[in-house]
């Protein structure tokens, strides 16, 4: 995979853009982005999906009638809308392969949003054939940003930085309760702070790694009273979208880790260290060789 951009820029640059011009996604770039999606299928641990770039074109301004704004979402002109093959780590595997492409957007000039819901009966779902066996987490807003809306929103960008954890409270060293400093991290500084920028549902940055033996350990820290488990998210059939947040996390890690030159990949062995109470779940552990 290439981008014309490091990751590192590319990660800070990207926001959640929710007011977008109408001027239609250019074919070129519709063209780059199809390519990249259906090239780019198969996540981290095998999972299969398909994804579909519903875009306004020049041609054709009707077709995303029907899909709705979700409110907050002025202007869009496309959406990602994404299939995954039920799996043991399906939701991480989505996140991590539509992150890829959303990345890959920011590098091409449009702007990006996540948005997660109850899509499975959704027109999103009509529109990419959702069938027995898949899943549809989320989808993402696409287009290019509305002239004007680029200062508010990197205030708005700015002080969502503000209120994201310390790297104290998110990266540990052979244990939980032990932070690790960057100075201490080595190659991995920079990698870690790109997890840290990833973006996450309602901010809440539930990811946590802790380093041991050479291998990096990615945590799910469940947020208190948001999400699985919860009456509003059994009533409403949410998708577990802080496991969709880990393959985020993952994403970030692992181009993160390549632009840096640090080879490894991700195995499922989880390690002998101490849980710090119940909410935390292990993922995944990058390896090195």
């Amino acid at each position: 995979m290439e981008f014309r951009s490091s990751i590192d820029s590319l990660v800070r640059q990207r926001y959640s853009c929710r007011s977008y011009s109408s001027k239609p996604i250019g074919k070129e770039t519709l063209r780059t982005l199809s390519r990249f999606f259906a090239e780019h299928r198969t996540g981290p641990f095998g999972g299969e999906a398909r994804f579909e770039l519903l875009a306004m074109t020049e041609e054709d301004h009707e077709i995303l009638r029907g899909l709705g704004t979700y409110g907050f979402i002025k202007g869009a002109t496309g959406y990602v809308v994404g299939a995954m093959k039920r799996g043991a780590h399906d939701l991480e595997e989505y996140g991590y392969l539509l992150e890829q492409g959303l990345l890959l957007c920011t590098d091409l000039g449009l702007g990006s949003c996540w948005l997660g819901g109850s899509l499975t009966k959704s027109r999103f779902a009509e529109r990419i054939r959702l069938g027995q066996g898949e899943i549809m987490p989320a989808v993402a807003s696409v287009g290019y940003i509305k002239e004007g809306t680029r200062e508010k929103d990197g205030i708005r960008r700015r002080a969502g930085s503000d209120r994201r954890l310390p790297a104290s409270e998110l990266f540990f060293d052979g244990g939980f309760g032990v932070p690790l400093h960057a100075a201490e991290a080595g190659a991995y500084a920079g990698v870690l702070e790109m997890v840290r920028l990833a973006p996450s549902a309602s901010n809440r940055q539930p990811w946590r790694i802790v380093r041991g033996d050479g291998a990096w350990h990615l945590y799910l820290q469940r947020t208190k009273g948001y999400g699985k488990g919860t009456l509003l998210f059994t009533v409403l059939g949410l998708a577990d979208l802080q496991r969709v947040d880990m393959g985020i996390a993952m994403c970030h890690f692992e181009l993160g880790a390549r632009e840096m030159g640090v080879q490894g990949g991700w195995i499922v062995q989880e390690p002998e260290i101490a849980k710090p109470g119940e909410g935390v779940e292990y993922t995944a552990t990058w390896q090195s060789p």
